[in-house]
């Protein structure tokens, strides 16, 4: 099979695994008639859809691509036909589900590391009461008003896009279109409708303070997920006609790669002092906002990020009850019962319940490779290779290795 051939079935096999669960492709910008073809087959099947995976990434070697092309749809075949497998109902260990997904293995966090974390709380904090009741007080201090929610994602988007556009370059038509909703299971969710455009859903249920809303905009649109999607829809898809780029797929290394780029992206365009940064905008709109302790603490609260992964080990390895696992989310992430029991319920979902993992080692590694870069190459160059290459977790890895 030539490398076209070989594409275009890979692309095809993505729009089937959306026929049987919705949401499996995050977006898709290629040929409508490849997906009108699909739409218009009988209900696949799982565990052919595996085998097809299995088929077509023993092919692979055969097929031309260029190495990084091979690497990229090898590492996503791989987790596709472990995708076909689970809906077919085989039964995996969690952390072999995981690493087919994602190329990586998830780990438990340090408890140590975590009192540690809330020892800096405590200190930098106001008040008095637990640390989570510290917490959600100052928190609900630069909570902005339903109604200036959308005014204020716009401000921090059209700076935040001034930024993005002279340090790594965008488009010229593209944009952002922001809604405000509710009634959402996320805070901000980005719709790549492809032409270089996105549509970002705002979760006003949530109630966004000053001091997160920064990275919501920074994720969802610049320079996270739209700005990536754009940059690759120009260079790999179009400029290089890498059709395998037209689609994007839940649970593979794809999301694992996006999901840490996204979660990197204030870091990346504005880096240390994003807080007073941001609360020189919010004065402009009359929005309070203390940005050095807002950064401060969010700077703390980094350190229990992997307190959400140590709960989805605990749901999927080590049998523990949704109420152990939501415990254990109150007392080291100091979540509210009602947020940790929300997130117990994303990790019980079918198709999300790995999903936990591309925000925990997604973050962890990319922010080391960033960071362990070669004396000559400029934390922008690092960054915008994530934004323009097909990069997969084993390159990073390699690289840091060789750096090392």
């Amino acid at each position: 099979m030539d490398s076209e051939a070989l594409v275009s079935e890979y692309v095809l096999l993505g729009l089937r695994f959306d026929r049987l669960v919705s949401g499996f492709v995050d977006s898709y910008t290629g040929d409508p008639a490849l997906r009108r073809r699909v739409e218009n087959e009988s209900q696949p099947d799982p565990t052919r859809l595996a085998a097809e995976a299995r088929r077509l990434r023993a092919e692979l070697p055969e097929a031309g691509l260029a190495e990084p092309r091979r690497r990229f749809l090898a590492a996503q075949l791989t987790a596709l036909e472990c995708s076909g497998r689970k809906l077919a109902g085989a039964r995996l260990p969690f952390r072999a589900e995981a690493e087919a997904y994602f190329q990586v293995t998830p780990m438990t966090g340090d408890p140590d590391e975590y009192r540690a974390a809330h020892r800096e709380l405590a200190e930098l904090l106001p008040g008095r009461g637990s640390l989570t009741e510290r917490l959600t007080a100052i928190r609900s201090r630069d909570l902005v008003p339903a109604q200036r929610l959308k005014v204020s994602v716009q401000a921090l988007s059209s700076a935040l896009r001034d930024r993005v556009r002279s340090r790594f370059g965008l488009p010229v038509q593209e944009v952002v279109e922001y809604q405000i909703v509710t009634d959402r299971p996320w805070s901000g969710f980005n719709h790549y409708l492809g032409e270089y455009r996105s549509r970002v859903a705002v979760n006003a249920d949530v109630g966004h303070g000053a001091a997160n809303l920064p990275q919501l905009v920074a994720h969802e649109s610049y320079p996270g997920h739209h700005t990536e999607h754009c940059r690759k829809e120009a260079g790999l898809a179009i400029r290089d006609h890498q059709a395998e780029h037209t689609i994007f797929l839940v649970n593979t290394p794809q999301c694992l790669m996006a999901e840490g780029l996204a979660d990197l992206g204030l870091q990346a365009a504005i880096g240390p002092g994003w807080g007073p940064w941001a609360g020189e905008i919010f004065a402009d709109l009359g929005i309070w906002m203390e940005g050095e302790l807002a950064e401060r603490v969010e700077l703390a609260m980094g350190r229990l990020l992997t307190v959400r992964q140590d709960a989805l080990l605990m749901l999927h390895d080590d049998g523990a009850d949704d109420t152990e696992a939501v415990a254990y989310l109150q007392r080291w992430l100091l979540m509210s019962e009602p947020r940790a029991r929300h997130l117990v319920r994303f990790m019980r979902d079918p198709l999300w319940c790995a999903y936990t993992t591309t925000y925990v080692e997604g973050y962890r590694l990319l922010r080391q490779w960033l960071e362990n870069r070669p004396t000559a190459t400029s934390s922008t160059d690092r960054y915008r290779r994530l934004l323009d290459e097909p990069l997969v977790p084993e390159v990073l890895r390699a690289e840091l290795a060789s750096h090392v």
